[in-house]
């Protein structure tokens, strides 16, 4: 019998605004570096996101749901907290209250040390690697795997919490297009006999699939819906 994910919220995904890593040219994907105020957002940042805090709020209006209904997921890193923060104070929602919520597993995937505070110009290195093999790890680094597997979690905790909810997951450029990759053939997939989220999610965790993700790339400050 044919089994598609049913989620019980509807998702939009966004990544952080133009960050001052971003401006800089530099990888900054570890949590110790990642946290640091100094990597939060650019100017031109704050404005990206401003404008999909008011985008969001159209869409959210267009489809009649209300601002209590709305929660807001968001990595660890200063640069997408920063995001989030700005975004909530859009929509007029307490950044500290329970409409609001910090997810270690939304954090940027770490690309390891050979990466690490390196030039943005050794990105494609890693996307051929992961063309080649998403399961194979960047040196002390994750691999596109690594990440599934945690953005999965993290979904898990979320359809556990909220039900019936707009949930915002602010993120970072990867974990964002892995995870729409993931969610994408999840719909494609017939296959499963399980409507448990965790299986039908590891079903579609093939290197045919997940090798793909660079298809969902989003711009910073991008908005998107996951439909």
């Amino acid at each position: 019998m044919e089994k598609k994910l049913c989620l019980r919220n509807k998702y939009w995904v966004l990544r952080h605004g133009k960050s001052i890593p971003n401006e800089k040219g530099l990888i900054v994907s570890s949590m110790e570096n990642g946290i640091k105020e100094e990597y939060q957002l650019a100017d031109e940042g704050v404005g990206q996101a401003q404008l999909a805090g008011e985008l969001f709020l159209k869409e959210l209006k267009e489809r009649n749901i209300p601002l209590e209904s709305v929660r807001i997921c968001y990595s660890p890193f200063a640069r997408t907290s920063h995001t989030a923060k700005v975004v909530a104070s859009v929509l007029n929602l307490p950044f500290e209250g329970p409409q609001c919520k910090m997810m270690g597993d939304l954090r940027e995937r770490y690309f390891g040390p050979s990466f690490e505070l390196f030039s943005h110009d050794k990105y494609p290195e890693i996307w051929a690697l992961d063309e080649k093999d998403p399961f194979t790890r960047p040196e002390g680094g994750e691999s596109v795997d690594d990440v599934a597997t945690r953005l999965e979690s993290a979904l898990a905790i979320i359809e556990s919490e909220f039900q019936g909810c707009a949930v915002l997951i602010v993120s970072h450029g990867d974990p964002l297009q892995i995870l729409q990759t993931v969610l994408n053939a999840t719909k494609q997939n017939t296959e499963s006999s399980s409507n448990d989220l965790a299986s039908i999610i590891q079903a579609v965790k093939v290197p045919s699939v997940l090798s793909q993700h660079r298809k969902f790339a989003l711009v910073t400050g991008e908005l998107r819906p996951v439909e």
